[in-house]
């Protein structure tokens, strides 16, 4: 029996969550949200991407099936199609744009030197965005 984190979990550690908590506070996105936070969203949408999710009820079928792991994932509770719509249609995209600029910041100086493995981060970048994810009917 595996006691450790999730990989999820552990890609999850690597952000900057001081700065995330600055862009929600600058546009004070958590202002109008009861119980979904933009950090759950950013969670959820995240895992949506990094799962290769292609729809909110695709989204949350994965999101029932994981419902024992999502507290230790940093997620509350299990999501709603209803919920994560409105989220995605609500909420300001310019915090999670900012963040992605944050990060890709952070990952200029990290690859800049390797010959092997160079990226153009200008150009050719594949980064975690808030694209809304259309329902399925």
């Amino acid at each position: 029996m595996n006691l450790g984190r999730t990989v999820f979990t552990q890609l999850m550690i690597f952000k900057p969550e001081y700065e995330f908590h600055k862009g929600i506070d600058h546009y004070k996105g958590d202002c109008r949200g009861r119980k979904f936070s933009c950090r759950e969203n950013f969670l959820v949408m995240s895992f949506a991407q990094l799962t290769g999710r292609e729809s909110l009820c695709d989204i949350e079928t994965r999101l029932t099936a994981f419902t024992s792991k999502l507290y230790h994932s940093g997620i509350n509770l299990p999501i709603s199609r209803s919920t994560l719509a409105d989220a995605n249609e609500k909420r300001i995209w310019q915090i999670y744009a900012d963040f992605a600029h944050i990060l890709i910041k952070e990952a200029k100086p990290l690859y800049f030197n390797d010959k092997e493995f160079r990226l153009d981060l200008d150009n050719d970048i594949n980064i975690l965005d808030k694209t809304p994810v259309e329902p399925v009917l």
